[in-house]
């Protein structure tokens, strides 16, 4: 049985997808995207998606930690912490109608704002699946990722509840 090492992409039936975080003379430490931090015996059935050599040298935490979070980022659709500008923080969204007999709906913009980076993740993970198609031609494709620049372009009003300018949505950009 050769022992996988730390890095090493793992689908477990239990668990899910993982990464090996550590490993000791009798179990894996994995991380699991759904299930967090798993200890799983070493002769455990699982499919080895990635394997990494066994070696001898240590990987910081930090290495470990931003890795992990690449490869979440890359291969599911966990949702990235974007956060909020301060001035908006426990902030209220107050939706007037025209009509005064109406009644007012408020609404916390920690909660719109969560579901405005939802949609952006939700956007970006179709974006990716749309370049990774084996059925899709490349006109098809670039035709797609028009549609795409041009939702991020309708989403750029949303701008000013980021805090950092990279979080920004980013439509055609003029000359």
């Amino acid at each position: 049985m050769k022992i996988l090492g730390i890095g090493s992409r793992i689908n477990h039936s239990e668990y899910g997808f993982g990464v090996v975080t550590n490993v000791d003379s009798r179990q894996y430490w994995v991380t699991f995207q759904e299930n967090g931090l798993e200890t799983i015996p070493l002769n455990d059935e699982f499919e080895t998606i990635e394997a990494v050599e066994n070696e001898v040298d240590a990987v910081s935490f930090m290495d470990l930690e931003s890795s992990l979070k690449k490869i979440l980022r890359q291969w599911s659709d966990v949702t990235e912490i974007s956060p909020i500008a301060d001035k908006w923080k426990k902030g209220t969204l107050i939706l007037q109608p025209e009509d005064s007999n109406l009644s007012n709906k408020e609404i916390p913009i920690d909660t719109f704002f969560h579901k405005i980076v939802m949609v952006r993740d939700r956007i970006r993970v179709m974006e990716q699946k749309i370049n990774a198609s084996k059925t899709l031609d490349d006109q098809d494709k670039i035709d797609l990722q028009q549609y795409i620049t041009r939702i991020y372009g309708s989403l750029t009003t949303f701008n000013v509840l980021f805090k950092v300018k990279s979080d920004y949505f980013v439509g055609t950009k003029s000359k």
